[in-house]
C-alpha cells in the first residue's frame, strides 16, 4: 500500500511525510533486528524519496502513538534494574544502540538531506515534557538530546513538547492548535509536528471526527503567526494489525477521521479542502518564505490581518475572524465577508483565493458493501480447553503478574485454584449465592466457575483497573475457579508506565460461607499462559491440522472459548476489503495466518453525545464532535489484498464470549454517493486562480465517483437556496426548476462532471432578491 498511500498524499499537496521508528517491531528479541516486509524502513523512506517528498524521521524511540507498550520492546522491561525514561543506565544503554543503528542505517543508504536523500529532519523522544532541574527525568532529556545530536546526522534534531530542551534541539508542539506555540529559542523556526486531524478510537467510547473546516483554520492560524512546518497527524493512520494497538483498549482500527482513511481511500470532503488550503498556501510562498510577517491589524472584534511582503513587492495575508459570529472587514480599502471562526487567504493582498470555511471540494458517503455471506459456507469449530491445558504450570500463593509471567507473547493469562465447599454450608440449602469480589484487576476478565462461564467485565480507556461482584454458583466438593485474564494492549505510556503492571492486582474473596468470608489469594494458584490453540498456531495452515475440529452446525455459535474456520475466495475488483464481524463478541482474527487484530463487537458505546451534533465553529476537542452511538466500537475490520490469495483463503475467528460467525461476511469498501455544495460567493477553482481574474473567475463544483464507477443518477439537485446537508438535501424558498436536468445532462454516465456555480448555468435567475444562491448535488455512484 506504500506506494499508493505516498502518491495521495503528494496529491493532496504534502511536501513531507512523516512516520515513527517502532523500536519494539524492528527488534521484537533483544539484539535481533527485523527491517524486513512491512518492518522494511529504507523501503520506505526510498519509496517517499522517489515521490518526490521529504521526511520527517521520528525515531523516538518512545513513540506513544496509542501503539502497545509506547513502541517500547517488551524485552527491554523485563532486562535487570531496567526503568523506562529516566536517568537510567541500563536503559538509556540499549536506547543509545538501537538510534545508533537506525541513523547508520540511513547513512549507509545515503538517505539524509545532505547525501541527496529525502530526510531533512529527526526527532528523538516525544511528549517527554519538562521535569525539574535536579530530576532524574530532566537528566534524562538532557542525555537524550546531548545523544542524538553526537551520532552527526547532518539535520536537525528535534523534541517534541521538550520547552527547555537544550540548543541545537528545536523544540516542537503537538495539538489541535498551534498559532500561540514559541520554540525554545528566537532563531529557531516555529514547528507543529502534530495536528491532530481527528483522534483515536476506544473500545466503549463514541468515535471522534474533525470537521474539515476547523483543521484549515487551524493550519492557517498557525500559518499567519508566523508557523514554518506543520504536520497532520494523521494524515493516514490504517490499522493496528495484530496485537500492536495499545492505550490500553485502543480498537483495532486506528483510522483517526484522517484524510486518507484506514483502507487506503481519500476522505472526503477533508482531504481535498486541505489540498485546496495548501495550494492557497502554496501561492503565498514568495512573500512567506522571506521571512516573518510584515504587518498585523486588527481590523474588528476578534478580526485581524497579518500579511507577509517582500522587497520585490510580492505580498500575501491571511484575514482571520475567529469570533463565531460572521463578520465583516475592510482591507487594504476592499471590504471582506467572514463566516464565523473562518480564514481567508490572499495571495496578493487584495482577492481570496481560500476561505476555511468555504469548502468546494465534494462529501463522498462511503458503503461496505456485502459481495460473500459466510452462512453459506462450511465452518467449523473447535472447543478451546477452559484452565490448564498445558504441563507448564506456573504455582504460587499469591497472584503473578501478567506481563512478567506472559512476556506479553499473548493477550491471555489463566489463574486457577480450587474451593472446597461442605455439605454443611447454609447456600446449598437456601439458595443464596456466593459472591466472588476481586477488588482490583487489567484490564478485562472472563470468569467460569467449573468451566462454566459466569460474568466478563472489563474496564475502559484511561481507567482499565475493574472490580469485579459476581454472585457464583458452587456445589458440595471440589468447585474449580479460572479467570481467564485479558490484556487489551499494553499501556502506551505516563509517567512510569512501564512500573504499572496487569493481570489480577488486589485480592480475591467469596463471600457468603458460613464462617465467614473467605480471602482465597494466597492459596495456591496455578498460572497458565496462553491458550492452547494459539500455541498450536491453529489459525494457520498447517497449525490447524495440530486439533480436531467439529463440524455439527447445530452447535456453532455462541459458544465461549470457541475457534472457528472457514474458507473464502476473494473480491473480485481492486476495493478495499474488509470482514464484517458484527454478530461475534470478542476475540481475535486470522486471514491466511496474518492476523487482523482484535475484535470486540460486543462492547458497545453506551454514549449519547451523539445528539449534541457537531458545529465547527469554537475550539475543539476530542469529544466534541462524535457519532456511532448504541453501535459496536468496531464493527469493520481492514484485511490487506496483498494478504489475499484469489480462491481458497483461511479465515480463523477465536470467540471469547460467544458470537455467530454465520452472519459475518466479506465486504469492501466502496464510494456509494457524492454530493457538493457550493455558492455563487466561493473563491475560483485554485488552479484557476490569478490576481488578474480572482473577480471575474466564478467558483465550480466537481463530483467525481471511486475508481471503476460512474454517476448512475442524480438523487438531487437545486440551484437557490437549498438547505441540509449530504443525503439530507432539501430545497429551499428559491429552486431553478433546470437544474436536476442539467446535471443529469452534464453528469449521467461520468466518473467525474465539473460545473460552473453561476445563475447563467440554470436560465432565469430563480430568486432575483437573493444575493448569493447556491448549487447542492447528491448523485448516485455505481
Amino acid at each position: 500500500m506504500w506506494p499508493d498511500l505516498i502518491s495521495k498524499a503528494k496529491e493532496g499537496g504534502l511536501d513531507v511525510v512523516d512516520t515513527y521508528v517502532f523500536w519494539d517491531q524492528h527488534e521484537p528479541v533483544k539484539g535481533k533486528y527485523n527491517f524486513q516486509g512491512r518492518q522494511d524502513l529504507v523501503r520506505f523512506v526510498k519509496e517517499v524519496q522517489k515521490a518526490g517528498l521529504f521526511m520527517n524521521l521520528r525515531i523516538g524511540p518512545y513513540i506513544s502513538a496509542e501503539w502497545n507498550f509506547g513502541g517500547l520492546p517488551v524485552w527491554l522491561h523485563l532486562e535487570p534494574h531496567v526503568v523506562f525514561r529516566t536517568d537510567n543506565v541500563p536503559f538509556k544503554a540499549q536506547m543509545e544502540t538501537f538510534v545508533r543503528k537506525v541513523v547508520n542505517m540511513m547513512k549507509n543508504e545515503s538517505l539524509f538531506a545532505w547525501q541527496g536523500g529525502p530526510i531533512i529532519i529527526a526527532q528523538i523522544e516525544n511528549e517527554f515534557g519538562s521535569w525539574p532541574l535536579g530530576t532524574p527525568e530532566h537528566a534524562y532529556a538532557m542525555w537524550a538530546a546531548q545523544m542524538a545530536v553526537s551520532t552527526k546526522t547532518g539535520v536537525p534534531w528535534i523534541m517534541c513538547l521538550q520547552f527547555d530542551a537544550p540548543d541545537p534541539i528545536i523544540n516542537t508542539f503537538n495539538s489541535y492548535y498551534a498559532d500561540d506555540f514559541t520554540p525554545n529559542g528566537a532563531d529557531k523556526p516555529k514547528m507543529w509536528t502534530e495536528n491532530w486531524t481527528g483522534w483515536f478510537q476506544s473500545y466503549g467510547k463514541p468515535t471522534p471526527f474533525r470537521p474539515a473546516e476547523d483543521i484549515s483554520f487551524a493550519v492557517l492560524r498557525f500559518f499567519q503567526k508566523n508557523g514554518s512546518f506543520q504536520n497532520y497527524y494523521m494524515y493516514h493512520g490504517g490499522t493496528n494489525f495484530g496485537r500492536t494497538s495499545g492505550g490500553p483498549f485502543i480498537t483495532t482500527s486506528y483510522d483517526y477521521d484522517a484524510p486518507i482513511d484506514e483502507y487506503g481511500l481519500i476522505r472526503q470532503p477533508k482531504w481535498g479542502h486541505l489540498k485546496d488550503m495548501h495550494q492557497a498556501i502554496k501561492l503565498c510562498e514568495q512573500a512567506m518564505a522571506r521571512g516573518g510577517t510584515t504587518l498585523h491589524q486588527w481590523l474588528g472584534p476578534d478580526v485581524e490581518v497579518y500579511a507577509y511582503s517582500n522587497a520585490t513587492e510580492k505580498c500575501a495575508a491571511f484575514i482571520s475572524n475567529s469570533n463565531s459570529a460572521d463578520a465583516a472587514a475592510t482591507f487594504n480599502g476592499v471590504s471582506y465577508k467572514l463566516p464565523g471562526w473562518s480564514i481567508s487567504v490572499l495571495p496578493d493582498c487584495r482577492n481570496v483565493a481560500f476561505n476555511s470555511a468555504k469548502i468546494s471540494a465534494q462529501t463522498s458517503m462511503m458503503l461496505m458493501m456485502p459481495v460473500q455471506d459466510f452462512d453459506v459456507l462450511e465452518w467449523e469449530w473447535y472447543t478451546e480447553k477452559i484452565g490448564i491445558w498445558s504441563e507448564n504450570v506456573l504455582k504460587d500463593t499469591r497472584f503473578l503478574e501478567q506481563i512478567s509471567t506472559a512476556k506479553d507473547s499473548t493477550d491471555y493469562l489463566w489463574y486457577i485454584t480450587n474451593l472446597q465447599v461442605s455439605q454443611r454450608e447454609s447456600f446449598l440449602a437456601n439458595g443464596k449465592d456466593p459472591v466472588l469480589k476481586i477488588d482490583s484487576m487489567r484490564d478485562a476478565v472472563h470468569i467460569f466457575i467449573n468451566d462454566e462461564l459466569t460474568v466478563s467485565a472489563q474496564g475502559v480507556w484511561g481507567s482499565p483497573s475493574i472490580e469485579v461482584v459476581q454472585p457464583i454458583k458452587l456445589h458440595e466438593g471440589t468447585n474449580t475457579i479460572s479467570i481467564l485474564s485479558m490484556t487489551v494492549g499494553l499501556q502506551t505510556g505516563a509517567t512510569g508506565y512501564d512500573l504499572t503492571g496487569t493481570g489480577i492486582e488486589g485480592s480475591v474473596y467469596v463471600e457468603g460461607f458460613d464462617n465467614g468470608t473467605l480471602d482465597i489469594s494466597s492459596q495456591l494458584w496455578e498460572h497458565q499462559v496462553g491458550i492452547r490453540g494459539e500455541k498450536l498456531h491453529i489459525y494457520e495452515r498447517g497449525g490447524s491440522e495440530n486439533v480436531n475440529w467439529s463440524s455439527d452446525a447445530t452447535v456453532l455459535a455462541n459458544k465461549p472459548l470457541t475457534w472457528y474456520k472457514t474458507f473464502f475466495d476473494a473480491p473480485q475488483g481492486d476495493d478495499p476489503v474488509a470482514l464484517d464481524l458484527g454478530s461475534m463478541g470478542k476475540g481475535q482474527a486470522w486471514v491466511n495466518g496474518q492476523s487482523i487484530g482484535r475484535f470486540w463487537p460486543a462492547y458497545n458505546v453506551t454514549s449519547d453525545a451523539c445528539a449534541n451534533g457537531c458545529d465547527y465553529r469554537g475550539a475543539f476537542n476530542s469529544s466534541k464532535c462524535v457519532s456511532n452511538c448504541g453501535q459496536p466500537s468496531q464493527r469493520w475490520y481492514h484485511v490487506p489484498r496483498s494478504w489475499l490469495k484469489p480462491k481458497d483463503n483461511l479465515l480463523v475467528l477465536f470467540e471469547e464470549i460467544g458470537g455467530d460467525p454465520l452472519k459475518t461476511s466479506v465486504v469492501v469498501r466502496v464510494v456509494e454517493k457524492v454530493c457538493g455544495n457550493v455558492a455563487e460567493d466561493y473563491p475560483p477553482p485554485l488552479e484557476k486562480w490569478s490576481s488578474a481574474l480572482a473577480n471575474v473567475s466564478f467558483p465550480e463544483m466537481s463530483i467525481e465517483c471511486g475508481k471503476g464507477q460512474t454517476i448512475s443518477s442524480i438523487n438531487f439537485a437545486s440551484f437557490g437556496t437549498p438547505t441540509g446537508q449530504c443525503g439530507s438535501f432539501a430545497r429551499g424558498l428559491c429552486h431553478a426548476p433546470s437544474s436536476r436536468l442539467i446535471m443529469e445532462r452534464r453528469c449521467l454516465g461520468l466518473r467525474k462532471c465539473t460545473i460552473v456555480v453561476a445563475t447563467v448555468m440554470f436560465g432565469e435567475d430563480p430568486c432575483p432578491d437573493q444575493e448569493v444562491k447556491r448549487l447542492a448535488v447528491e448523485a448516485q455512484c455505481s
